[in-house]
């Protein structure tokens, strides 16, 4: 049995097509919440400038924090991304590695924008919803 049913209702835009789902329906089980994750790595490296470089550390951050709990980018429930002076261009250049996160897999996503982050280099965060695998 799929933990995870989504769906995309003819009453509501079709989000599938844009690269996520509208409604996810989580069957019982263990649920992990990712921490929002943002372009730092362990080993305490520089940030790096470019919003499209710090979706894809952010991306990989979060997919360690999976594969910590045995999860995979199938078993996320919804995504939430808080990006600062969020426009339709910035949102446009992070979408490919935002989405790339997922492995096709079509989560619950929204996206905030906000004035900013925990520090003033940061420019993008993700927090997750898991429902972990049995």
């Amino acid at each position: 049995m799929n933990p995870i049913t989504r769906l995309n209702p003819p009453t509501l835009p079709n989000a599938a097509d844009m690269g996520y789902s509208q409604i996810s329906i989580v069957a019982p089980g263990r649920m992990a919440y990712v921490s929002g994750q943002v372009a730092w790595r362990p080993g305490g490296e520089p940030v790096p400038a470019g919003l499209v470089e710090q979706m894809q550390l952010v991306a990989a951050n979060a997919k360690a924090a999976l594969d910590a709990v045995g999860a995979s980018p199938q078993h996320i429930v919804v995504a939430r991304l808080y990006v600062v002076d969020l426009t339709p261009e910035r949102l446009e250049a992070l979408m490919p590695a935002f989405l790339a996160t997922f492995e096709g897999a079509q989560p619950c996503v929204t996206g905030v924008g906000v004035a900013a982050l925990a520090a003033p280099d940061l420019q993008v965060e993700m927090e997750l919803v898991v429902r972990l695998p049995d």
